[in-house]
């Protein structure tokens, strides 16, 4: 304990080495071993000492703590939930415990179980932006929209000139179905940072998804001024060059985006209903199984399929596409959020 305090720490390690050599089952002893290698930032060597401190004495206070804080830096996040909760059912009131558990199981990507625990100590301190805007992200993905809302809005509290906070509240809002409300959110967040990655093609998606189609087709450009290998931007343009009949503009704009990124529903669907119009239908089947392939739940890809072979005069497979339409009702997930957060950010530093 002396070398602890002195800041000798590979000294004070060997020494509660020594100690638990002459007595293996001296759990306090290896508790404290684990506490100078989390300082050393030993931490697979850390929680394999708690770990086993707590298999001899489960009681020893502090120790599971320990032991998902270890789990926790080394981004073993499955791994931190066992000891966090058995060290926040021993202390209901510990919010370190809460908050390093809610973290833990937003990490794990768990994200309704990360809110249940994120709530008190979010409340707790509301000034703590970063952890408001994990809670926020944790309902925004779970889809708890008002919740979400509820959270970005704090954070706009504190700092309104966040545009990162007035895109995630337009997401918000617009998950909750109200469209001009999520419009002026990213319409602020465009004011105050007019370069912001994203803020224009999601302006561009808000008004695309309303049929504002001059509008949106305004904000994909500048998102492409500002980058212009932004793939979902492209395939939007795509889309919308099809609605105003220009068909090569689109086929053009759609091969780019799938060559930046393969997994754009709406590009393979519009590649696939371009190709068929030009009698390509080899490629087009393709694009459109591959949009089936990235979302099997929607009939729109089965139902051009289902065209395309009436078009070749293949009346079996035809019939096969249209009965998979009829047979599928689950709705498309259009919400932005869908488009945009395609990964949590990363954690903040604990």
């Amino acid at each position: 304990m002396a070398l602890e305090q002195q800041g000798n720490l590979a000294e004070a390690a060997k020494v509660w080495r020594a100690v638990i050599q002459k007595d293996p089952s001296d759990a306090a002893a290896l508790a404290s071993l684990g506490v100078i290698l989390s300082k050393e930032q030993k931490y697979q060597e850390a929680a394999s000492a708690y770990q086993k401190a707590i298999a001899l004495n489960p009681k020893l206070p502090g120790v599971e703590l320990n032991w998902g804080l270890a789990e926790f830096k080394q981004g073993h996040f499955q791994a931190a939930i066992p000891p966090l909760h058995a060290a926040l059912v021993a202390d209901p009131h510990n919010l370190q415990a809460s908050t390093l558990l809610g973290l833990s199981y937003y990490g794990a990507k768990s994200f309704r179980e990360a809110i249940q625990y994120l709530e008190a100590p979010a409340e707790s301190d509301p000034s703590n932006s970063e952890l408001q805007e994990v809670l926020a992200q944790s309902c925004l993905f779970a889809k708890k929209y008002s919740c979400a809302l509820d959270s970005f809005q704090e954070i706009l509290r504190q700092n309104p000139d966040s545009a990162a906070a007035h895109m995630l509240s337009g997401e918000a809002f617009d998950g909750l179905e109200r469209t001009e409300e999520a419009i002026a959110e990213f319409e602020a967040a465009a004011a105050v940072s007019p370069r912001e990655p994203n803020v224009h093609f999601g302006l561009g998606y808000l008004h695309w998804k309303s049929h504002q189609y001059d509008e949106a087709k305004r904000e994909f450009q500048t998102e492409l001024s500002i980058d212009p290998n932004h793939p979902l931007a492209l395939a939007y343009l795509g889309d919308i060059a099809i609605r105003d009949n220009h068909p090569d503009e689109a086929l053009s704009l759609l091969r780019k985006a799938v060559g930046m990124k393969n997994d754009i529903r709406i590009a393979y669907l519009d590649l696939g209903a371009v190709l068929t119009q030009q009698k390509q239908y080899g490629e087009a089947i393709a694009a459109l199984h591959r949009a089936v392939e990235l979302d099997p739940a929607q009939p729109d890809a089965h139902y051009r399929l289902a065209h395309l072979y009436q078009a070749m005069g293949n009346a079996e497979e035809s019939q096969k596409e249209f009965a998979k339409v009829r047979e599928l009702h689950e709705k498309a997930d259009e919400s932005l959020a869908s488009k945009m957060s395609t990964a949590p950010p990363p954690l903040p530093k604990e």
